[in-house]
């Protein structure tokens, strides 16, 4: 169904374009938004890839291509967008508990855990997050990673190496969250 879909946009039908935006948007929203950690500029690079790929949908010969085509339209609209942009926003949040106070178990530490994690990965360079993403997030093998970067596989493996022993380190630097105090609670 989605192999019609692209041929029909490519022969200039809106509506099946935009169907194929409205099933592919929330994927590549997730992915730009943890390769470049803001909402809003997520947002502007899918917006930006997704307009560059209705001006140049008919350029692209083989129908079955069009998910790994429009990762790499994404990704470098990610690139775009972080070169213009290198202003850095950190946000963080203290939150101090009364002496004595405890909390219980509640699925909050996972959330906690999770953000805690996706935030150490905002720490390390957008080549490396680029891949760590494509790889996890998306869960594409490296040959896939690489063609979708347009770099060649050695050097996709190594960002992903690099950038799991810098995501190490920073994790080992940073101060983790208090998961115990997110599961206790007072009786």
């Amino acid at each position: 169904m989605q192999r019609d879909l692209v041929v029909a946009a490519r022969d200039g039908d809106l509506d099946a374009y935009s169907q194929l935006v409205r099933t592919a948007f929330p994927r590549l929203y997730g992915v730009a938004n943890l390769i470049l950690r803001d909402g809003d500029r997520a947002q502007d690079a899918v917006q930006d890839a997704l307009v560059l790929a209705w001006k140049h949908v008919r350029s692209l010969r083989d129908p079955d291509a069009w998910d790994p085509w429009l990762r790499r339209l994404t990704v470098r609209a990610c690139y775009k967008v972080a070169k213009k942009d290198k202003r850095r926003t950190e946000v963080e949040q203290h939150v101090k508990l009364e002496a004595g106070t405890a909390l219980t178990r509640d699925h909050s530490a996972e959330l906690a855990e999770r953000d805690w994690v996706v935030s150490q990965l905002g720490t390390i360079d957008i080549e490396k997050r680029a891949v760590l993403v494509l790889h996890y997030y998306l869960d594409l093998p490296m040959k896939e990673v690489a063609d979708i970067l347009d770099i060649p596989y050695g050097t996709a493996a190594s960002r992903l190496h690099r950038g799991l022993e810098a995501l190490r380190v920073s994790m080992r630097g940073a101060d983790e969250p208090d998961l115990d105090l997110l599961t206790r609670r007072a009786p």
